[in-house]
């Protein structure tokens, strides 16, 4: 071999070896920044299992609260249907008893006031057994219709307190 074809051959070997080197520093480049991005995903994928466990731990106390004011509301409807119903209970009895002439209602009756025209006395008379305050005694279509009122009366009571100890419920939260 010639020199020329030597150092031409020197020359070749020179660049393969640089060639190789280069690509050999690309390789272990490459392998690093794979280390680190594999680091960064492990990493990424902890953060998100952080995140789905913090947002199923605060769903399940969200459910947790949603479930306690059911059942809450669900205690205080029953109180007011019950309360309701012995209402109604009530006032079917002492409708029935007014109808039955069992029960009779009466109201007092001023037996100073001159302007009514209503002489009635106010001593018993020697064969009566009634002590007191002169009472009259109130039509049965007017009873019928006052224990009515006081029944609309009686249900809108019962369904304020409900409505009250709603927003109370609503308050202690």
């Amino acid at each position: 071999m010639t020199p020329v074809q030597k150092l031409v051959g020197l020359l070749v070997l020179a660049g393969l070896l640089i060639a190789a080197g280069a690509g050999g520093a690309w390789k272990v480049q490459g392998w690093r920044y794979g280390k680190q991005l594999a680091e960064q995903a492990r990493l990424h994928v902890e953060d998100l299992n952080q995140l789905t466990l913090a947002a199923s731990t605060q769903q399940r106390a969200e459910q947790n609260k949603r479930l306690a004011l059911e059942q809450q509301l669900q205690a205080s409807d029953q109180t007011h249907h019950r309360a309701l119903t012995d209402a109604q209970r009530n006032q079917s009895l002492l409708r029935d008893r007014l109808v039955t002439a069992d029960l009779r209602l009466s109201v007092l009756v001023d037996a100073a006031d001159t302007a009514s025209g209503c002489a009635v006395p106010a001593t018993p008379t020697p064969g009566g057994v009634v002590h007191g305050a002169p009472r009259a005694r109130l039509d049965p279509a007017h009873a019928q219709r006052i224990i009515s009122i006081t029944d609309d009366g009686d249900r809108g009571l019962i369904a304020l307190q409900a409505c009250q100890a709603y927003v109370r419920s609503l308050g202690g939260e």
